[in-house]
C-alpha cells in the first residue's frame, strides 16, 4: 500500500499510514496505485512545501482528507525523468508561492520513498555524478585565466559554481553540450520564466546577463569546444538569458565565423520561435538545431502562459516549418503539466502541430513552476476562450503515460526524450 509522505519543520520525512498516498492532475486528485510510482531516482532531492498539508485516502472511508500533521512534501527530478503526477494537498491561508522547481508527488511504500513519474531518457550525460566535481573549481579558475576579457565566460563561471548549471559546466569539461548566453532581453513573459519574475512574485533562480557579448566572444569559447568535446554542442537560450533570437545577428555571425573554420559539432538555439526572420538568417548561417519551447499548441492556452510580445503561436509554427524545409532538426522543449498537458484538447493540438510541421523531437521538460498559480492561470484563469478550453475543462486527463505512449504510437519515427542530440561529431 502506498502512503502519504509528510515532513515536519525540522526536515524530517514522515509517513503517515493512516492515509493512502494521492497525487494531484490539474484540478483532479486521484489515489496512487503501485503502477503510477518507481523508486526515487539517485540525484532526486525531497522538498518540504511550507503552508500546505498533504492530502490523502482516509484509511476507513476511502475519502480525501487533510492527512497531517506535517506539510506536504514533494520530489525535484533529476533530467530524464518525467513526472507524471503534481503532489496533492491544501494550503493554509498565507502559504508562501513556491519557487520555480518541477515538484512531483511523492510518497512511501513501506520504508521506501517512491515517486510519481516514469523514466523518458537513458542517456547518463546528464547523470548528477557527472557534475560538480572536485577539479570544477580550478578548471573555472584556468579557464578565466586565459580568457581574462570574455565576459560570456564569466557569466558562465558564476553559473557553474553557484547556479550548478550542468551546460555552463560542461563548456569547462571540455565535453557533451555547452550552453552560451547572449540575450539579456526576452520577447515573452512566461508565467515560469526561471531568469526574470516580477518583483512581488517568486524569485527566479537564476540572474538573467546584463549584456550582449559580441560576436568574437562567442566563437572564443564556441570553437573550441566544438573542435575538441565529445558529442560536441553549443547551445543558445540558456537559463540565465531570455529570447536568444532577439541576437540574432550576433549569433548569424559568431555562427559564419565558426562554421568558417570547422563542421564538427551541433550548433543548437533553444527558442520560442517566435521571429521568423531571425530563424530563417540562423539556417543560412549554419544553425544546426532547433529547440522550440511551448506549454500548449492552441493559441489561447499558448498566450496566456507564454504571454508573447510582437508575436502569435501562428508565428512559431511558422518558423518551425522554415527550419525543417532548410534541413534543420527541430524538437520541441515541450513544457509538460500532468493535468493539463494530458487533456484530450491539447494532445490532439500537439499531435496536429507534428504532422503539420515535421516536428523530428519531443523533450518533454517539467514545468518549474507553483502548481497552484499553474492551474489558476491555465485551468481556472479569467479571460477569453478557444473553442477547446471548455472541453479542457470538463474531461478529465487521460495521464502523463498514455500521452507519451500515444505520441509514440501516432509517429513511430519520433524521437522522445527530454535532451537534446548531438547531430555529428
Amino acid at each position: 500500500m502506498l502512503t502519504v509522505a509528510a515532513s515536519d519543520r525540522s526536515g524530517r520525512v514522515l509517513r503517515n499510514d493512516n492515509a493512502r498516498a494521492v497525487a494531484r492532475a490539474g484540478n483532479y486528485f486521484i489515489e496512487l496505485r503501485a503502477s503510477d510510482v518507481i523508486p526515487l531516482p539517485e540525484g532526486a532531492t525531497l522538498m518540504r512545501l511550507p503552508g500546505r498539508v498533504p492530502v490523502g485516502a482516509d484509511g476507513s472511508s476511502g475519502e480525501f482528507v487533510q492527512a497531517g500533521p506535517g506539510e506536504a512534501v514533494a520530489a525535484i527530478l533529476p533530467q530524464g525523468y518525467t513526472r507524471t503526477f503534481v503532489p496533492a494537498y491544501v494550503s493554509k491561508p498565507g502559504a508562501p508561492e513556491l519557487p520555480l522547481f518541477g515538484y512531483s508527488a511523492a510518497a512511501f511504500v513501506g520504508d521506501q520513498m517512491v515517486v510519481a513519474a516514469i523514466r523518458t531518457d537513458e542517456r547518463d550525460t546528464w547523470d548528477p555524478r557527472h557534475y560538480n566535481l572536485p577539479e570544477l573549481p580550478a578548471l573555472v579558475e584556468a579557464a578565466l585565466g586565459a580568457h581574462p576579457g570574455n565576459r560570456i565566460l564569466k557569466q558562465l563561471a558564476k553559473c557553474a559554481l553557484e547556479y550548478q548549471c550542468y551546460t555552463a559546466q560542461n563548456l569547462f569539461y571540455r565535453r557533451w553540450e555547452a550552453g552560451v548566453p547572449v540575450s539579456p532581453t526576452c520577447n515573452a513573459r512566461c508565467v515560469g520564466c526561471i531568469s526574470k519574475q516580477p518583483s512581488e512574485c517568486c524569485p527566479s533562480p537564476q540572474q538573467r546577463i546584463d549584456f550582449v557579448p559580441t560576436p568574437d566572444e562567442i566563437v572564443e569559447l564556441a570553437l573550441p569546444h566544438l573542435e575538441e568535446a565529445p558529442q560536441a554542442i553549443i547551445s543558445f537560450g540558456q537559463g540565465c538569458e531570455g529570447e536568444p533570437t532577439n541576437e540574432w545577428r550576433v549569433i548569424a555571425e559568431a555562427c559564419r565565423a565558426v562554421r568558417a573554420r570547422t563542421g564538427r559539432g551541433t550548433i543548437n538555439i533553444n527558442t520560442n520561435a517566435g521571429n521568423t526572420q531571425a530563424v530563417e538568417a540562423l539556417c543560412d548561417a549554419g544553425m544546426d538545431s532547433f529547440r522550440v519551447s511551448l506549454v500548449s499548441a492552441r493559441p489561447m492556452p499558448y498566450a496566456r502562459y507564454h504571454r508573447p510580445l510582437g508575436y502569435r503561436l501562428a508565428d512559431v509554427e511558422r518558423s518551425i516549418a522554415v527550419a525543417r524545409r532548410r534541413g534543420a532538426f527541430v524538437s520541441l522543449n515541450y513544457l509538460a503539466f500532468p493535468g493539463f498537458t494530458d487533456l484530450e484538447p491539447e494532445v490532439d493540438a500537439i499531435c496536429s502541430l507534428i504532422e503539420r510541421t515535421d516536428v523530428q523531437m519531443v523533450q518533454f521538460r517539467n514545468l518549474n513552476i507553483d502548481p497552484e498559480v499553474f492551474s489558476s492561470v491555465m485551468l481556472d484563469g479569467p479571460g477569453e476562450r478557444d473553442s477547446g478550453d471548455e472541453a479542457a475543462e470538463s474531461v478529465e486527463p487521460a495521464g502523463m503515460v498514455q500521452v507519451i505512449a500515444h505520441l509514440q504510437d501516432c509517429f513511430p519515427h519520433l524521437v522522445i526524450g527530454n535532451f537534446s542530440i548531438a547531430l555529428r561529431g
